[in-house]
């Protein structure tokens, strides 16, 4: 509704500033007209015209547009310097150079070529009178009169242009503050993503290591597996990178379901267990729901994983209630294995609390009854 009403504003103002130039074409053409003074009412006429199509035109090819305006007015200008008196200064010509400066000033890329054309419509509109209005000595004052009216209307065009460059010159500053934050958000995912898949490699490649000399048939699928965390990590570096590098109008999706967190669950260990509660499925959570729920879930098993290897279970469950959604993941307290604790973590609770929280959820991390350790995520669900 809102987006129809401004369409319909924009075409309303539209129609009414070449109405407001209709008028002062006629203004023109009465002023000018004069049995001996043919020339100058073919010249302010024709000038009025081309400034019509050229504010018609302005929003096309704005820089172009001014630009043959300007040398056209002062071909005009230039034709009537043998024309020893006339009435053809162009009130209409005038009016369309102070909307140009406008469009020029808000539209033209880089800044300098606006500055530049600008300064051109500044001298073409000073130097229209002395060329254009040629009168007895009664009127003598007529000509500065007329050059200081048109640059008191250029000043008004370029500080209301101006003030419009300045407002989407800050509104582009924002719009690329937030894509900074979305890429480093982004650069987050990769980073947490990645350690999550390291250090099952680590953990795997130490299983196979101990279980080599006891039990050397099962060295091949814990190689198998090695092999299959690595290329899920390429995966995820080329997706989330890709992402990174993208244009940015580009359409980013990095897409999660259900089938993820639960393959995520299964093939972090066979003690790992994955439970919906009722009414859960895909439908029933929103993709930015389920991709902060996959960023809980990821944090949370690299952390077992880091800090409780040893781990006889971990139990993952989804439930939703009261319009939200709550992500509980929990283990036995176990000793910490030094060798995956000094390759560092992501950001750790930070960063699944910073994520949470942006959704207008909570996060709560800490042992449990002395000897559990449990994360739970409670994420409010969209309006449908």
């Amino acid at each position: 509704m809102w987006e129809r009403l401004s369409t319909w504003t924009q075409r309303v103002g539209e129609i009414a500033l070449l109405g407001i130039l209709g008028l002062t074409f006629v203004f023109d053409a009465l002023i000018s007209a004069g049995p001996r003074d043919g020339a100058g009412a073919a010249v302010a006429l024709t000038g009025a015209g081309l400034g019509i199509v050229a504010v018609f035109l302005r929003r096309r090819r704005t820089g172009l547009v001014a630009v043959a305006l300007i040398a056209a007015s002062l071909m005009l200008s230039l034709s009537l310097i043998a024309t020893p008196v006339t009435n053809a200064v162009g009130f209409t010509e005038a009016g369309a150079f102070m909307v140009l400066t406008i469009t020029v000033l808000r539209r033209v890329e880089p800044v300098r070529n606006a500055v530049v054309i600008v300064i051109g419509i500044l001298v073409v509109l000073v130097s229209l009178p002395g060329f254009r209005l040629k009168m007895s000595d009664y009127y003598s004052e007529f000509p500065t009169a007329a050059a200081f009216l048109f640059v008191i209307g250029w000043s008004v065009g370029a500080g209301i242009g101006g003030y419009l460059r300045v407002q989407q010159e800050r509104r582009k500053i924002g719009e690329e503050r937030v894509r900074r934050g979305e890429r480093l958000d982004l650069a987050r995912e990769l980073h947490d993503l990645v350690a999550h898949h390291i250090t099952g490699i680590v953990v795997q490649a130490q299983a196979a290591r101990t279980v080599a000399e006891t039990q050397p048939e099962a060295v091949v699928p814990a190689l198998d597996a090695i092999a299959g965390a690595g290329s899920e990590a390429l995966t995820s570096m080329r997706r989330l990178v890709g992402v990174l590098r993208a244009d940015d109008h580009a359409t980013r999706h990095v897409g999660v379901t259900l089938d993820d967190l639960r393959k995520m669950v299964d093939q972090f260990s066979p003690a790992a267990t994955f439970d919906l509660g009722p009414g859960v499925t895909s439908l029933t959570l929103a993709p930015e729901v389920l991709t902060t729920l996959h960023r809980v879930l990821t944090e949370s098993l690299t952390n077992v994983r880091r800090h409780a290897p040893h781990a006889p279970w971990v139990e993952v469950r989804l439930t939703t209630f009261d319009s939200a959604v709550r992500l509980r993941v929990a283990n036995p307290l176990s000793a910490a294995d030094p060798r995956l604790s000094r390759l560092g973590g992501g950001f750790g609770l930070v960063g699944m609390a910073e994520r949470v929280e942006t959704m207008g959820g909570h996060l709560v991390a800490g042992p449990v009854a002395g000897h559990l350790w449990e994360v739970a995520a409670v994420v409010p669900l969209p309006a449908r």
